[in-house]
């Protein structure tokens, strides 16, 4: 297999361009780093390809590992052929070349295995020889033996089909016809194994669907459910059609003696060896088939949670609600500085809401608070009303948000949140980490596993490493994208950076604490085992402002200094005109023939368009362009929707039936697929991201089971 031409045809880009980027891969560099800073070699692959491209290279090359290990094992048992060598080098998944290797893979004790020890091998084949002109007893006799253990004809027969039917299982073409009819035309079905017991899993007590058409998420609910020994799960093959499919294969004659026997032994082969194979397969393909699908929404809905646009230059008072043990406050200064914390006790049981009152009008006075943000979780609703009350009181303009807090209670508890918080308890530690989420939702959100944010479904059910790992690629892609602050950035966003790992991120810190700040990008290569290649990975991703050098305040790479003093040069400007296009962003003149430029400065043309946009706009967050979160003033309760009202929300989680949209009643809606657009669309992603602010209708409310339907589909009344 050409590894190369069938990336090239998978990811639908030019060969040239899959080389470039194999061999960048192969060097060590990091996939951001080939993203940003190798446009021209790659032909601008982004990260997402480049993230495709790597996971099916690995896959490929497993696969390429798994042929020559396969052809290895034949070779030396001396069986094989030239036309098996051709089927395994041309096999395209690794289930196709295990197919081909199950004969000659060595097997544990089977019947067959078994009855070909008694010798039972040559009545087999004369059974299959189909000529026989009398009964096959009479031919069975001679396998009789007490010596091998075959005392009686029914035994010689037995052992004889059982060799047939394991034979009939080996055979590669007749797997792979079986599966692609049993996918092609199989239902899959579950039913309750109580059908009395109430259980979320109601509507698959008894359900049917066929298994080419079954959406992902159905799949996992499945799972789940037998897992849960609520359901059983059933793939229903066309069973008559694949027995005659097979008859065919091996009733070469219609033979009154041995056609009935080959019959039986086609029947068991079906029925025990290669039906709980292919439903089993079948079962795992259909996971891992739903498990990438709901990795890849999970995926995109935490890019879009962690590139929130931050809220800067604001003091925030961090709440984190609860009842029984009092609310948590934390006041945090515009640069995510704990100032101060408290505990209130407003809600029940202790209800002593005006002496919270007054406690927090001494703290909003003290620390000049502009924005309370309250975590969603449990007594949330009646903090929010708390907060509402007090609003109304205060002689100076403050807002509040609901942050979405999951993950907060995992990261208060965690070895890190003790490190950087020594002396707080973890409900101190939560209201901080929910402040900062407001002024910088990634900075934050980094030091929470992934899999704990919430914006995901089914998550604890699927491949941990391949959810852990495709999580981490976009926690990465979304730090280098926006960089950090080499001077201000903890040890959890540093270990995201390109060629930057867990030890080298404390390094960073630990040389920051006993040198004082960096003054130039240079400094990192003092920094213990942060080498050459290290460097050349993470320098582009790391900010210093006011530093040395105005160029190590933006996302050029120092690898293209020399060129961009060249190109000041041809402007005739200084680097203390960058500085001042730093303060106030401005327009580079005079750049007319970028490709002449670019050969005139050994660079390329795209690495050209980048600097002059990084030198007009230096260390422009791209986070900017994302929808701000809604600051509120008022409160709704779930009682107070009605039918056909209009309101703002918070795209909180999207899943593959629909979106949570919060709007601000405690309990988030649900925007169904049919009811966000209408154009058809396959995938709600395809209309709203997390973190998106969209206009809603209520459609339904029902207060028992704290379900609101909402619709972007808004009618005017």
């Amino acid at each position: 297999m050409d590894i190369l031409q069938t990336l090239k045809e998978e990811l639908k880009v030019q060969k040239w361009q899959v080389e470039a980027a194999v061999k960048l891969i192969d060097e060590g560099n990091t996939i951001p780093f080939i993203s940003r800073y190798r446009k021209e070699v790659t032909g601008s692959l982004d990260d997402e390809q480049l993230r495709n491209l790597h996971e099916r290279l690995v896959y490929l090359r497993n696969l390429e590992d798994k042929k020559n290990q396969v052809l290895g094992s034949i070779e030396e048992q001396g069986l094989l052929t030239e036309e098996l060598r051709e089927k395994i080098l041309a096999a395209e998944t690794l289930v196709m070349v295990e197919d081909l290797y199950r004969p000659y893979r060595p097997k544990r004790k089977t019947r067959a295995s078994v009855a070909k020890e008694k010798g039972l091998g040559g009545l087999a084949e004369f059974i299959l020889a189909q000529t026989a002109t009398e009964s096959v007893e009479r031919e069975a006799e001679k396998y009789l033996s007490e010596e091998k253990g075959v005392a009686t004809v029914e035994e010689a027969l037995q052992g004889a089909k059982d060799i047939i039917a394991e034979a009939v299982s080996d055979e590669a073409d007749y797997r792979t016809f079986i599966r692609d009819l049993t996918f092609g035309e199989g239902m899959i079905t579950s039913t309750a194994k109580d059908e009395s017991a109430e259980s979320v899993y109601e509507m698959y007590y008894n359900f049917e669907e066929p298994v080419k058409k079954i959406a992902g998420h159905r799949i996992l609910a499945l799972n789940r459910g037998e897992a849960e020994k609520i359901l059983s799960v059933k793939v229903v093959a066309p069973d008559d059609r694949i027995v005659g499919y097979l008859e065919k294969q091996k009733i070469t004659v219609e033979n009154e003696f041995t056609t009935p026997l080959i019959k039986e032994a086609v029947a068991d082969s079906y029925n025990r060896l290669i039906a709980p194979a292919i439903e089993r397969e079948i079962r795992n393909m259909l996971t891992e088939k739903a498990e990438d699908g709901a990795i890849t929404v999970f995926g995109k809905n935490l890019k879009q949670l962690l590139m929130q646009p931050p809220i800067a230059g604001k003091v925030v008072l961090g709440w984190d609600p609860a009842f029984r043990t009092g609310c948590k406050l934390a006041v945090v200064d515009a640069t995510g500085k704990v100032l101060d914390t408290k505990v209130i006790y407003p809600t029940a049981p202790q209800n002593k809401v005006e002496e919270s009152k007054a406690e927090l009008k001494r703290i909003i006075k003290k620390y000049n608070v502009d924005l309370i943000s309250v975590g969603n979780g449990t007594a949330s609703r009646e903090s929010e009303q708390v907060i509402v009350e007090l609003l109304k009181e205060l002689d100076r303009s403050v807002q509040y948000v609901i942050v979405n807090e999951a993950g907060a209670s995992v990261y208060s508890a965690s070895k890190l949140a003790t490190e950087e918080f020594p002396n707080f308890d973890v409900g101190q530690r939560s209201a901080a980490s929910i402040a900062r989420r407001l002024q910088d939702p990634l900075a934050e959100l980094v030091k929470i596993d992934p899999k704990s944010i919430g914006v995901g479904q089914y998550q604890h059910d699927m491949n941990q490493k391949k959810l852990s790992d495709a999580l981490n690629g976009v926690v990465e892609d979304s730090v280098n994208k926006v960089g950090v602050d080499l001077n201000t950035a903890s040890a959890s966003l540093l270990e995201y950076i390109s060629g930057i790992n867990k030890t080298i991120a404390r390094n960073i810190v630990d040389y920051r604490e006993q040198n004082g700040r960096f003054t130039n990008r240079k400094q990192l290569l003092k920094v213990a085992k942060l080498g050459p290649k290290a460097y050349e990975q993470c320098a582009g991703f790391m900010r210093i402002t006011d530093g040395d050098n105005p160029l190590d305040a933006t996302s050029v790479h120092p690898e293209s200094y020399a060129a961009v003093e060249k190109l000041l040069g041809k402007l005739e400007m200084s680097l203390d005109d960058v500085r001042a296009m730093q303060k106030s962003s401005g327009q580079i003149k005079g750049v007319k023939d970028k490709k002449k430029l670019a050969d005139e400065l050994g660079i390329g043309e795209i690495t050209l368009t980048d600097i002059i946009k990084e030198l007009e706009k230096p260390g422009r967050d791209p986070r900017e362009d994302m929808p701000k979160p809604i600051l509120r003033s008022d409160v709704l309760d779930m009682e107070d929707l009605k039918p056909g009202m209009i309101l703002k929300g918070t795209v909180r989680n999207v899943i593959d039936f629909g979106a949570f949209v919060d709007i601000g009643v405690h309990q988030d809606g649900l925007v169904h697929i049919s009811q966000m657009t209408d154009r058809y669309i396959k995938h709600p992603l395809e209309a709203v991201s997390v973190g998106d602010i969209v206009e809603v209708q209520v459609l339904t409310v029902d207060v028992a089971k704290k379900r609101i339907g909402l619709t972007m589909k808004i009618k005017a009344e």
